[in-house]
């Protein structure tokens, strides 16, 4: 037995014979360094000089040479402690103190979890209603379970530093298996289940990944074919679902955890752990560093294989302690959660709201309509096409209405625009490149005149907020803020937004920042920007061939440097020193601005914020050396209700052109609307809606600096499955194009 000591003692029979040769294995753990005994028999006696103990020995091997007169020696050698990284403040009372007190300071991303269960405890953070169970987990139990899972797969073998492939969408399941690997000291490799499986294996492979965490055995059957053959799996946990459901003789001998395994494994461990002192010492602990790779995210891919960012705990723990300068989060807040988790915007803000002691409500692009209005969320973070979709949704059903009604809404919400427009003014509130202040007579005069107006137009404001926008507002659901990021949101639906007295904050930032480096304030709400640098993050914008910098108001390429910027991409050298140089300065790939400075004015208040205006990559250069950013045209014509889609191109060409995927719906209400097709046709011709289509576009982008020439309209949207958005939602331009390649040879001929 372990523990107990060993005294060697033999008979007569079992040891005198000399032309015996025995030996005796023992395989205890051992504690101390490696050692060797000697015993002495006689012809009849097996005696010992002293007396071992079973936790001194790890191997030990008794040989017995001839002879009346023999020595026995036994060589123990020592078992190496296993190593057990924790996280310092989560499991700070498994950890051996040494008689100094642990700090309460975070180190690493699960250390948060242990600050919340103490704060808010039986409040409850996280509410999932579309999984099977539905779940509902109060921080305290949420911690448990996160302490539970970590051990449970430390009991199937997971190592710190060792990379672990969390492929899954939005739970509650997710937020755990993430939490738990990340407190093991091991690296999470995540991604969500609409990406394509090649692009996934390629994930799983380059990131050395060893073990699957995944959503469900239909997610794991769609990739079973190719990972099976292709991927070194040492085990698979499936987070939803029964393994009965998983596809027959695909595991390959694979050991398979459900999570409730995986839980029930690590539960009755750390109560073994609690109750055994030797139990514990068989380890070696250390904590987590903030140094330390917390996970490997790949970039969306929008151009070639997706790259490996890796970040920190330190990355991440700068946005968690920082992020609150967006805005106000109080506890008991509620804050509903569509974008995907594995997204780093998402990931930071859910990890800063549990710090604040929010509910989070796990919700779905289908149920998003009906859970806005149900749960009626304090906060929601999303992407531009969300946005545009709910403004898309309620410009329809105001269309829709009456016309008495339709007219009536219409001229409100024209006043409120006006009305918030000339608030921006007297407010300081309008960004403007120009760094030549104006003089303080202009100054006042814009203001008078500025505020007079707003005054008359605020009556109108009041009476429209009362019995329209409140209407609207309770149909969007969205109770205090609405959070943009991923892409650029079109300056006609913030202002809408606005004027309906929804506030929409912009904010900006890339998977290789952790991602929020600025954000629009509450209190510095610039429209058309993307706020101010987040804390201890800094800009600069620096010509594109030259690298010097520009001043205030110059439109040039955007670097940022700080604490969330990553430590670099995994195994790709090349494209970190491309992206980094050796004072810490990261190349965004952005163009964009910083507005200068005024004291006086109606910009004095947005001085330092960020404006992003595209991506340098999307940059087309026609044929005449002229650089055209597509992004400010396709935003114009996006404003069109019949334009779903449009990617802009024109690349070594005399004239930009533009693929279109159309809004059928929108298209034939408009024709019929027109007369052009008779009031019960179902269907319209592709000539005739690529007539509407030109002009839509001379309607919407006639003040953008480039018109549009040829236009190729495509019947099929750009989807996640077919490859042409990203996981994100973002088009993928090149990959559009290459699609479509034929067709716009023949467009320009």
């Amino acid at each position: 037995m372990l523990g107990a000591p060993i005294k060697i003692s033999s008979s007569p029979s079992s040891c005198s014979s000399s032309e015996n040769r025995k030996a005796i294995m023992l395989s205890p753990v051992c504690l101390d360094k490696s050692r060797s005994f000697q015993f002495l028999f006689s012809g009849s006696k097996l005696r010992c000089s002293k007396t071992l103990d079973t936790k001194q020995l790890s191997s030990a091997k008794f040989k017995v040479s001839r002879g009346s007169k023999f020595r026995v020696f036994c060589d123990s050698k020592t078992q190496d402690l296993q190593i057990r990284r924790c996280s310092p403040l989560l499991e700070k009372a498994s950890l051996p103190s040494n008689g100094a007190p642990l700090s309460d300071e975070w180190k690493a991303v699960p250390d948060i979890w242990r600050s919340s269960a103490e704060k808010y405890g039986d409040r409850v953070a996280l509410v999932d209603p579309y999984h099977d169970p539905p779940s509902t987990l109060t921080y305290n139990q949420l911690e448990q379970e996160i302490l539970d899972f970590t051990e449970g797969l430390r009991v199937i073998g997971v190592k710190p530093e060792e990379k672990y492939a969390l492929f899954a969408d939005n739970s509650c399941r997710w937020l755990v298996a993430d939490q738990g690997i990340m407190a093991t000291g091991a690296i999470n490799v995540v991604r969500g289940s609409r990406s394509a499986v090649e692009e996934l294996l390629h994930i799983y492979n380059h990131s050395e990944s060893v073990g699957l965490v995944i959503d469900n055995p239909e997610f794991f059957n769609r990739l079973a074919g190719k990972f099976c053959s292709n991927a070194r799996m040492r085990f698979i946990v499936l987070l939803w679902g029964e393994k009965s459901r998983l596809a027959k003789n695909e595991t390959l001998g694979v050991p398979v955890f459900s999570y409730k395994e995986i839980v029930k494994l690590g539960r009755e461990y750390r109560a073994a752990l609690i109750d055994s002192l030797d139990a514990r010492k068989g380890y070696r602990y250390e904590v987590i560093g903030s140094d330390d790779i917390a996970t490997l995210v790949y970039t969306s891919g929008t151009t070639g294989n997706p790259k490996g960012v890796m970040l920190s705990h330190k990355n991440l723990l700068h946005q968690i302690e920082n992020l609150g300068v967006l805005g106000p989060a109080k506890a008991g807040d509620r804050f509903l959660s569509m974008l995907p988790t594995w997204h780093t915007y998402e990931r930071a803000c859910e990890y800063f709201i549990f710090t604040r002691g929010i509910e989070q409500v796990y919700t779905t692009v289908r149920t998003l309509k009906d859970d806005l209005r149900n749960y009626k969320p304090d906060y929601m973070i999303s992407v531009p096409l969300v946005y545009e979709t709910l403004y898309s949704g309620i410009q329809k059903q105001i269309s829709s209405s009456p016309n008495a009604i339709k007219l009536i809404v219409f001229s409100f919400i024209r006043i409120s625009l006006a009305y918030t427009e000339l608030k921006r003014i007297y407010e300081g509130l309008c960004l403007t490149r120009n760094p030549e202040e104006p003089s303080h007579i202009v100054s006042m005069f814009d203001y008078l005149w500025s505020k007079t107006i707003a005054t008359i137009l605020w009556p109108l404001h009041v009476l429209a907020t009362k019995f329209v926008y409140k209407k609207i507002s309770s149909a969007i659901g969205i109770q205090k803020t609405a959070k943009s990021g991923g892409g650029s949101l079109p300056t006609h639906i913030e202002k809408f937004y606005e004027a309906i007295g929804l506030e929409v904050q912009n904010g900006y930032g890339l998977t290789e920042t952790s991602p929020c480096i600025a954000g629009r304030r509450p209190y510095y709400n610039v429209l058309g920007s993307v706020g101010h640098p987040i804390p201890l993050t800094e800009f600069k914008v620096v010509d594109s061939e030259t690298g010097e910098i520009l001043p205030l108001g110059s439109k040039g390429i955007i670097k940022v440097r700080g604490p969330p910027v990553m430590k670099g991409y995994y195994k790709n050298p090349l494209a970190t020193r491309q992206a980094l140089d050796e004072d810490g300065w990261l190349n965004t790939g952005d163009i964009g601005w910083i507005a200068p400075h005024h004291s006086v004015g109606r910009s004095r208040r947005c001085g330092g914020v960020i404006v992003f205006e595209g991506r340098a990559k999307d940059t087309i250069v026609l044929s005449s050396g002229e650089n055209i950013e597509p992004l400010e045209i396709e935003e114009a014509a996006l404003r069109s209700p019949l334009i779903q889609q449009i990617v802009v191109i024109g690349q070594d060409q005399r004239r930009l052109g533009a693929i279109i995927v159309p809004n059928k719906d929108e298209a034939l209400l408009a024709a019929k609307e027109a007369s052009i097709v008779d009031a019960d046709a179902v269907d319209l011709s592709k000539d005739k809606i690529t007539s509407m289509l030109y002009e839509e576009l001379r309607k919407w982008t006639s003040e953008c600096s480039f018109q549009i020439g040829p236009i190729l309209v495509v019947d099929e949207p750009f989807t996640i499955e077919s490859g042409l958005l990203t996981p994100t939602m973002k088009i993928r331009r090149d990959r559009v194009v290459a699609q479509y390649k034929e067709e716009i040879a023949n467009l320009y001929k």
